[in-house]
């Protein structure tokens, strides 16, 4: 099976792998577990590193809804609390 990636998801790509490849470590809490993540991200590069299809989550930071504009301008901080929702279909 080939995989397809678009330009855009291969630049986020080789960009997340400059930010791990010169980064700490930061701890966040996902869904209420602890993570450790590169520092330097924002929040949409979190969501390609966490492997989640970014059109189907809906994110909450420290208790604000992060609108998906704002996501490539929406730096993730050592202690920051996130709650990712995943949508899914079925009927």
């Amino acid at each position: 099976m080939t995989i397809m990636r678009g330009e855009t998801e291969c630049q986020t790509l080789r960009a997340m792998s400059s930010v791990l490849a010169q980064s700490k470590h930061i701890d966040i809490v996902i869904n209420g577990q602890i993570r450790a993540v590169p520092q330097g991200m924002m929040l949409h590069q979190l969501l390609s590193f966490l492997e989640i299809d970014p059109a189907r989550v809906a994110v909450e930071m420290d208790k604000a809804i992060v609108r998906r504009p704002a996501w490539n301008t929406t730096p993730v901080s050592a202690g920051s609390a996130l709650e990712i929702v995943q949508f899914v279909g079925g009927g």
